[in-house]
């Protein structure tokens, strides 16, 4: 402990970062509580959206929240909150890519919820208080990986970040790409569920648009974004003396992790293995000649 403590307090950036993953655990240990009490799994995802605001705020403030403490505990004058602009471009572009994809996604999750009112992912684990408080710790451990390239550029004094170059405007190209590709995917189909319910074809599964590109083009879309956001946040973690050199190849470590859970944890093996068995002949042909990731080319 004393080593960490040294660490820790020493380093200017892991004083916001490591209370900022501190405070995605406590979030989510707050929003399980009475989800298991109640055996209710709706607010889930839009927990997990909210984690991603509240910490990338955080990790913002963090300083100026640690001054104002320090200054309220020995009875100095407290400094005001900054403005958005003092906290430079690498951090504010990068905060609001987290913005944008946590409010989008959490808002669309949470309508689709309330309509269905369940989620069966959460069937045979809500009787289960530890392991329904295990998906909670789960989620946090997802938002710390995930986010926590951006948590760690928003932990580094502006001074010290590199000026905005080539890189950084591909990674905004990427995201851009990445969201672009998944909102379409999503309104493909809430389109298409919503033709379903007024009668208006047949199909069992929807297999136009993007969705005939790729059997899960939110998934793909997702993974993209994310490493937009990597490639973006690339040289603010090489370049400062706060972080290992080697910190800005584990930027990468997000869309990795993300895609590693899509795959082949929570995402495309259960709805797979879902359609397999519930669905005939249309879906396995579907299946051949659609690819399950990343989407095809040409006609």
């Amino acid at each position: 402990m004393p080593l960490f403590s040294a660490l820790v307090f020493n380093n200017e950036a892991l004083k916001t970062l490591v209370p900022t993953i501190a405070a995605a655990f406590a979030i989510q240990a707050a929003v399980a509580i009475p989800s298991i009490w109640s055996q209710n799994e709706q607010y889930y995802d839009l927990s997990g959206s909210a984690t991603f605001l509240a910490c990338t705020a955080l990790s913002l403030y963090m300083p100026v929240i640690r001054t104002r403490a320090y200054a309220a505990s020995h009875g100095l004058p407290k400094p005001a909150f900054p403005s958005l602009t003092s906290f430079g471009y690498n951090k504010l572009v990068l905060s609001a890519m987290v913005a944008v994809w946590a409010g989008r996604l959490g808002t669309f999750l949470f309508a689709r919820i309330k309509k269905a009112g369940k989620d069966p992912r959460f069937d045979d684990i809500k009787p289960k208080p530890l392991l329904f408080f295990g998906a909670f710790m789960a989620q946090a451990t997802w938002v710390s990986l995930v986010a926590g390239p951006v948590f760690a550029v928003n932990a580094i004094p502006k001074a010290s970040l590199p000026a905005l170059g080539v890189l950084e405007g591909f990674g905004i190209l990427v995201w851009l790409f990445g969201m672009s590709f998944e909102i379409t995917a999503d309104r493909q189909k809430s389109t298409w569920r919503a033709q379903k319910d007024a009668k208006k074809h047949s199909e069992t599964f929807i297999s136009s648009g993007l969705w005939s590109r790729t059997r899960h083009p939110n998934y793909f879309g997702e993974s993209t974004l994310w490493v937009g956001m990597s490639i973006f946040a690339y040289r603010s973690l090489s370049k400062v003396r706060y972080y290992p050199s080697y910190a800005g190849y584990l930027a990468f470590v997000a869309p990795a992790f993300v895609t590693l859970l899509t795959q082949f944890v929570s995402g495309t093996p259960m709805l797979e293995k879902k359609n397999d068995k519930e669905l005939g002949a249309d879906w396995q042909e579907y299946k051949k000649k659609t690819p399950v990731f990343f989407p095809k080319l040409g006609l």
